[in-house]
């Protein structure tokens, strides 16, 4: 990561683990449980690329934005740590481990894990419910959120992804499921940053080609990782996604084939934001970052 882009990953993670300390920390007595099951959820070393997103496209638009973005970057942040311990559950992607350590229905017990992603992701909307915005830009975060979110989005592309298994997707299909699985809410953190800071109806339609790029490139660069790298490296099972029989971008294309993949969709991320100037600069190195890391 460039040094630039660790600075401000830094600052944004410390805002963001802020509000999200401070959006739980009421829990207590009967409900200490759960808040235990939801803080391990939220602070076990997670990369937090989804908040910076939200951070990156508001600067874009207004280099010194930042007054409430900590609670739309962690009202995503909240979204996304709930999706992870639904879909590592055993009826879902049944995986024993997340960022190398036991995943929540391990470290507590299955029902935790089922409540504590239920409290997660209604804390997500809390949190946009109680922003510091307009009452007009709240609706507008709540509904960008909730698409995202659920049968029109990330929910929807887990559906598809367990109806998947054992059977021959072609590239269409594939592109599909992961623009809802994992597409969906990295197009939310950008635009949902974008909407904070005022964004004009061209900015956003840029903003939109640049997220849908880099939201596919996340998932090819997964399924790039899950066949050359390791469990140690990846912080989760290698090979889960060949173990399970599911289709990957490296099962259609072959490694070389999903490399060039990755390629092409970072080029079209930075051709996106052509017109955004330098202050765009960190939604590129973000692209750089979401292609070249190795876990």
């Amino acid at each position: 990561m460039e040094p630039a882009l660790t600075a401000f990953s830094q600052r944004v993670k410390h805002a963001v683990d802020a509000r999200l300390e401070h959006a739980i920390e009421h829990l207590a007595g009967s409900g200490a449980q759960l808040k235990a099951a939801m803080h391990y959820s939220l602070t076990n070393g997670g990369k937090r690329v989804r908040p910076l997103l939200v951070y990156a496209s508001a600067q874009a638009l207004k280099p010194d934005q930042e007054d409430g973005l900590d609670w739309v970057a962690a009202a995503v942040e909240s979204i996304h740590a709930y999706s992870l311990v639904h879909d590592d559950l055993p009826a879902m992607d049944d995986d024993d481990l997340r960022r190398g350590k036991p995943t929540t229905h391990i470290a507590f017990d299955e029902a935790s894990a089922i409540l504590a992603g239920d409290a997660l992701q209604t804390l997500a909307f809390e949190l946009l419910a109680l922003a510091p915005f307009t009452a007009e830009l709240k609706v507008g975060l709540i509904t960008q959120l909730a698409s995202a979110s659920g049968a029109k989005g990330m929910v929807l592309g887990q559906a598809i992804d367990l109806a998947a298994v054992n059977q021959q997707l072609d590239l269409t299909q594939l592109e599909r499921m992961h623009r809802h699985k994992t597409g969906a809410l990295i197009c939310a953190s950008v635009a949902m940053g974008a909407l904070a800071a005022g964004a004009t109806t061209e900015q956003l339609e840029a903003l939109q080609r640049y997220a849908e790029a880099i939201g596919l490139a996340f998932q090819v660069q997964d399924d790039i990782l899950d066949v050359t790298s390791d469990t140690q490296t990846l912080g989760k099972q290698q090979g889960a996604d060949s173990s399970h029989n599911k289709p990957t971008y490296v099962s259609l294309l072959g490694l070389e084939g999903a490399k060039a993949k990755a390629q092409e969709l970072h080029r079209d991320a930075h051709q996106a934001l052509a017109r955004l100037g330098s202050a765009a600069d960190t939604l590129r190195q973000l692209a750089d970052y979401i292609i070249e890391r190795k876990a």
